[in-house]
């Protein structure tokens, strides 16, 4: 499944970029996190719960930062494992454009899911997904003391 997203956040990029690099604001900003430690330079464990339709797991796993080129862009990649549920992996290319005083904050990310939670049905995998990503930057801005605008689409890939 791809995802893909814009948000203009009301912030500088230079703002922004920190932010992303902050467990303490993603952990804020994880819709269900629990847990974020940074494990490495550029590299967290994280537990975090989520209800899918009738689904509800804690997922446990990791994600790292790559390619990082400040403050333009980067890659996170991440996996996670919900037990019975199932499990989730992913990355995803984040990019940061100034916009005046604000930033443009554009990604792409692909997702594979697997177990129970591949069997609920791609429409709410999918609105799920946008839910979730929208939930994260609405947080994300909040934490920044500004808002963010914009909305995350999602296709199936075969």
């Amino acid at each position: 499944m791809d995802i893909t997203g814009e948000y203009r956040i009301g912030a500088p990029r230079e703002t922004v970029w920190a932010a992303l690099l902050d467990p303490e604001t993603l952990r804020a900003s994880i819709p269900g996190c629990k847990e974020l430690e940074r494990t490495g330079d550029n590299a967290f464990s994280a537990k975090v719960q989520l209800k899918v339709g009738p689904v509800s797991a804690t997922f446990t796993g990791a994600v790292e930062l790559q390619d990082i080129v400040a403050p333009d862009s980067l890659r996170i990649v991440g996996q996670g494992n919900g037990g019975v549920a199932g499990f989730a992996k992913g990355e995803a290319k984040v990019t940061l454009a100034e916009d005046g005083g604000e930033t443009i904050l554009s990604y792409v990310a692909d997702a594979q899911i697997g177990g129970k939670l591949a069997s609920l049905g791609g429409r709410l995998i999918q609105s799920t997904a946008r839910k979730l990503a929208d939930q994260f930057f609405s947080s994300f801005a909040s934490t920044l003391g500004t808002e963010a605008s914009g909305s995350a689409e999602t296709e199936q890939s075969a």
